[in-house]
């Protein structure tokens, strides 16, 4: 079943380094490097373009040719890409260092352009057309605060869910004043501790402080540890099953919020979805790619059949 799905923030270069061994702090390291387009928004979409989905995709781009790869990538994707191009400004970039295992040294975002995409940019006539007709909306937080609050609330007064990628914990709260109408929010845990303050005593009391918040449901995250999510009153806890073929970590965060939205849409309550969800992950985190080109709904489906449901807590 097709839903149309319109997805705003980012679309951009990433640039990905891979030390070839032990990294040295402060010298010359030996590795490869892999260049292609991504972006929080632009990995969920091309997931949920790869699942099924009708994808529109609204991002602030430069006239060079970095834009010029997002552009194609995207044509290539199935989806329909809305662009606001500035002429004279460079695209944003990503630049990460990986340990050779796959995880994350360091990372350099070059995402100033993204402070363009005000509030106003909402008040185009074919953007505002766009939200209305959508079945979801997702947004990251590359985008300006206000324009992520503007963005929610014009989201609910046409009746669209709307869901959040966090990015990272210096841009998570830029949520905070939108999170009374965001339907559901995916973070970690060093982005659930920006937004909330103080460090829960336990994983599991992450929905105690993010629901004085406003936010209604959410999915924190810690790497390959457990997994808790939260729907109005309800808490879930999930382990990830082990993934001993890590190619790279980049994209599978992004890959588990575009499983679960794609659950979320057919029907599945948050429980089930989010095994939809982990298993989009593990399928990314197997690839070299930030997004898996093999993930279809029958692989989604086999690598789900393989992860244990999450337990409700109480």
């Amino acid at each position: 079943m097709k839903k149309r799905i319109l997805v705003l923030g980012g679309a951009h270069l990433d640039r990905r380094g891979r030390i070839a061994g032990e990294t040295t702090a402060g010298a010359s390291n030996p590795g490869s490097w892999r260049e292609d387009v991504g972006g929080g928004a632009f990995n969920v979409a091309r997931n949920l373009a790869r699942l099924g989905h009708v994808v529109e995709l609204v991002s602030p781009r430069g006239g060079d040719a970095a834009g010029e790869k997002v552009a194609t990538a995207a044509l290539e994707a199935g989806i329909e890409d809305r662009p606001f191009v500035f002429l004279d400004r460079a695209t944003p970039s990503y630049t990460a260092i990986l340990e050779g295992d796959g995880n994350l040294v360091i990372a350099l975002a070059d995402m100033a352009l993204y402070d363009l995409f005000t509030p106003r940019r909402l008040r185009v006539r074919s953007l505002r057309e766009a939200i209305g007709r959508a079945d979801l909306i997702v947004c990251d937080g590359n985008l300006p605060a206000a324009t992520l609050a503007a963005l929610a609330a014009e989201a609910r007064r046409h009746g669209v869910p709307v869901a959040g990628i966090a990015i990272s914990p210096a841009k998570v709260i830029r949520f905070r004043d939108a999170l009374p109408c965001v339907d559901c929010l995916f973070m970690n845990t060093a982005e659930a501790l920006v937004l909330a303050g103080p460090s829960p005593e336990a994983d599991l009391s992450w929905p105690d402080l993010l629901r004085p918040l406003g936010l209604e449901s959410g999915v924190v995250t810690s790497g390959a540890g457990q997994i808790v999510a939260f729907a109005g009153d309800e808490t879930f806890a999930l382990q990830p099953p082990p993934v001993s073929d890590i190619s790279d970590v980049t994209g599978a965060g992004d890959a588990l919020a575009a499983g679960t939205l794609d659950a979320l849409l057919h029907g599945c309550p948050l429980p089930d979805a989010l095994v939809s969800g982990v298993a989009a992950s593990r399928i990314t985190l197997a690839s070299p790619y930030a997004v898996a080109p093999e993930l279809d709904r029958d692989l989604l489906r086999s690598a789900a059949a393989r992860v244990v449901s999450p337990a409700a807590v109480t």
